[in-house]
């Protein structure tokens, strides 16, 4: 068992942040993290609207963090999975893939995962033409054709990207307008071999031993298009990491996301939540940032409880 004032569990920005702030309030602090220290936002190929920097990747960003975050003194466990909580008592027990971790507090910044489109072809061919992440997989498709799934910023992001390695870029969206920020919809009509599809659904994703093909239902015309194609990318939103969180005992809304208040607190005393497994409506580092950081500040308060705390 080992024995901490903080356990943070993700280390996205959220977590990456909060843990900055936790270990300068001089809190105790491990930081807890499935994979390696980043979140999903290494997956991004391009970030544009971070304050401070114009233009970076997700990789670059999410490394910064981490460096930053280390360079404090945080202590970061990577490729330590949280398999149970106990969040009940006084002390918080986070048992993980290696050990149990004893706390005062929590803060549960667990991100989110990709969501599937759940059409038939799309789990037998992932990793054989079915990607969820275009810098991961984008390399591989160059001089390709590829199909890009979703209407929003990480949709468009991805579609751009693409445009500049593969031969051919479609981008299928259930609507007839874009949700993603005006500056990359711009960005994306420009580029001259990416084509928008409209009011167009993939229903099946087909191939032999790789993709090769998709069907298309225009949900306007209800008409079926068979169109050849050597990748697809689905990037359809995130579904939030809240399942174990929710069997501790912590509230989560309609869609699994966990609630909080404006200061970052959950149901259990003790225990905080920031980032995308939040219900907080803006999904974006900025945001997930300013979370971490107040729920840092807060669990500050809970744990020592300062003079402006009581």
């Amino acid at each position: 068992m080992e024995s901490w004032e903080l356990v943070i569990i993700g280390a996205g920005p959220a977590g990456l942040a909060a843990g900055i702030y936790a270990v300068r309030s001089g809190l105790k602090t491990v930081v807890l993290e499935e994979k390696v220290a980043g979140g999903t936002v290494v997956d991004a190929p391009l970030i544009e609207n971070y304050p401070g920097l114009n233009r970076t990747s997700g990789v670059d960003l999410a490394q910064r963090m981490a460096a930053h975050c280390r360079d404090v003194g945080v202590v970061i466990h990577e490729f330590e999975s949280v398999a149970n909580l106990d969040l009940k008592g006084e002390k918080k027990i986070v048992k993980t893939s290696k050990t149990d971790h004893e706390s005062k507090a929590v803060i549960i910044a667990s991100g989110s995962h990709y969501r599937a489109l759940n059409v038939p072809g799309e789990k037998e061919f992932r990793g054989r033409g079915v990607s969820y992440c275009g810098i991961c997989d984008g390399p591989l498709f160059r001089s390709k054709r590829v199909l890009v799934v979703g209407g929003g910023n990480s949709a468009v992001i991805t579609a751009l990207y693409l445009g500049d390695l593969a031969s051919e870029v479609k981008v299928a969206h259930r609507r007839d307008v874009f949700r993603a920020e005006e500056a990359l919809v711009k960005g994306l009509l420009e580029k001259k071999n990416v084509q928008v599809l409209w009011n167009s659904e993939v229903k099946e994703i087909r191939g032999e031993r790789l993709v090769n093909k998709v069907i298309l239902l225009d949900n306007r015309t209800k008409q079926i298009q068979e169109l050849l194609v050597d990748g697809v990318f689905v990037q359809v939103g995130e579904d939030p990491n809240s399942q174990l969180a929710k069997e501790a005992g912590v509230a989560v809304d309609e869609d699994g996301y966990i609630i909080v208040d404006l200061l970052q607190r959950t149901n259990v005393a003790g225990v905080f939540a920031a980032g995308d497994v939040t219900n907080h409506s803006v999904k974006q580092v900025g945001a997930a940032v300013g979370q971490g950081i107040t729920a840092a500040v807060e669990a500050y308060g809970f744990v020592r409880r300062p003079y402006y705390k009581r």
